[in-house]
């Protein structure tokens, strides 16, 4: 942790120690500033002019309501603006007290809501600006006085901004949080729900079985001795039972597996040299799918050369699904520059079902596979009728160009 870090921690844990400090900070500009004459010959000049008592007492006294800012801020916000305008009334020179006073209308601004800013930003400016400028010893046009107008807007403004970003901060942090909260109980629902529907399959599966395998088994012991005959064909039950039992927990188990899960691989991932074979088992499955290619037979990387293959199966089993028996796909391989580009075409009318734009778990992996290679892909309904998968893939990605073993992840 930074040391800046570290002492912004430190004063956001003592904010009265923070407070005080502002304070002591703006006390020091105020008696600063009342030592200056802004229209001297050289533009600024010190020791020109000296504050009386009092403006010293209302300079001290709008400097410690600041202390209080937090706690109370309407409170402080009314007490400097009165040492602002008994000031502005009594002070011959006049003494810059209106800056606890804007100070004052900074906090309420960052603390409260814009109606209410807005009027107590126009109070205090209606009211500092018109003693200021009817009942103050300068003229009334005098730029004192204009800058006491400029000021306190100022103060209310950016009040009202910080306040207006810390909304938006706690809004976006509440809503991650949120969804947090959301994605944890909704993973422990489904877990829960699994459990249950595993144990209740396994029960039904297993437990009759068991308990005729229990039941002959203990009818053979009973007359090995006196009935072997009997004893074997209970034997011969007792098999057949144990047989049946396994076979329906190796289906019960067998659910628990994705239908996308892939089994373990016997052979090389496949890739566009089986784009033919691919369109041969839609078509065997009654699919019409024209393929064209225009790849001038590039080797392509084995991550991009599965990830277009995968590409096109998955975007041709939509088709087949969502499509209408009377849908037809073509599927164009077109390298472009160092692209390789990926497109499947179909012209059926589809269901309420079908894919959407961005939706569905077949088009989030296929947008997943591409974006890992640092490509892009496009899907959506095509104008007329059907629906449009086009994927932009690089030739060479970046283990590819470095020459490193492996593919991207």
């Amino acid at each position: 942790m930074t040391p800046l870090a570290r002492a912004r921690r430190r004063l956001k844990a003592h904010p009265l120690a923070l407070d005080a400090a502002l304070a002591a900070a703006v006390l020091l500009c105020m008696l600063a500033g009342s030592f200056v004459d802004p229209h001297g010959e050289h533009r600024v000049s010190w020791s020109i002019r000296t504050p009386d008592l009092l403006s010293l007492l209302l300079m001290t006294l709008g400097a410690v309501a600041l202390v209080f800012r937090r706690r109370a801020p309407m409170a402080v916000l009314a007490l400097t603006g009165t040492f602002s305008v008994v000031e502005s009334v009594t002070g011959d020179p006049r003494a810059p007290v209106a800056m606890s006073a804007v100070i004052a209308l900074y906090t309420v601004a960052s603390t409260t809501d814009r109606a209410t800013t807005l009027r107590a930003g126009l109070l205090t400016m209606t009211v500092l600006t018109g003693a200021a400028m009817l009942a103050g010893t300068l003229p009334w046009y005098a730029q004192d006085n204009l800058a006491i107008f400029a000021w306190t807007g100022i103060g209310a403004t950016a009040g009202d901004a910080v306040r207006s970003r810390r909304a938006v901060v706690q809004a976006i942090r509440e809503r991650a949080e949120r969804a947090e909260r959301t994605r944890e109980e909704e993973a422990r629902r489904r877990v829960a729900e699994e459990r249950l529907r595993i144990a209740r399959d396994l029960h039904d599966v297993v437990a009759h079985h068991i308990a005729l395998v229990n039941v002959q088994a203990g009818v053979a012991a009973h007359v090995m001795d006196k009935r072997p005959d009997q004893a074997k064909e209970a034997l011969a039950h007792v098999r057949e039972a144990s047989r049946s039992a396994l076979n329906e927990l190796r289906a019960t188990v067998g659910l628990l597996r994705q239908s996308g899960d892939p089994e373990a691989p016997t052979e090389p991932a496949p890739g566009l040299d089986r784009l033919d074979e691919l369109a041969g088992t839609f078509r065997s499955a009654g699919l019409q799918v024209e393929v064209a290619r225009d790849d001038h037979d590039t080797t392509l990387p084995a991550a991009v050369d599965l990830a277009a293959y995968r590409v096109i199966q998955e975007a041709l089993t939509n088709v087949q699904k969502h499509a209408g028996p009377d849908a037809k796909a073509e599927v164009s391989v077109v390298r472009v520059g160092p692209h390789i580009e990926v497109t499947v075409l179909d012209d059926g009318a589809g269901d309420e079902t079908g894919p959407q734009e961005g939706g569905g778990h077949g088009l989030l992996g296929m947008r997943e596979r591409v974006t890992a290679l640092r490509g892009t892909l496009t899907t959506g309904p095509r104008y007329g009728g059907g629906f449009r998968v086009h994927a932009i893939l690089p030739i060479k990605t970046r283990t590819a160009a470095t020459g490193e073993p492996g593919e991207p992840a």
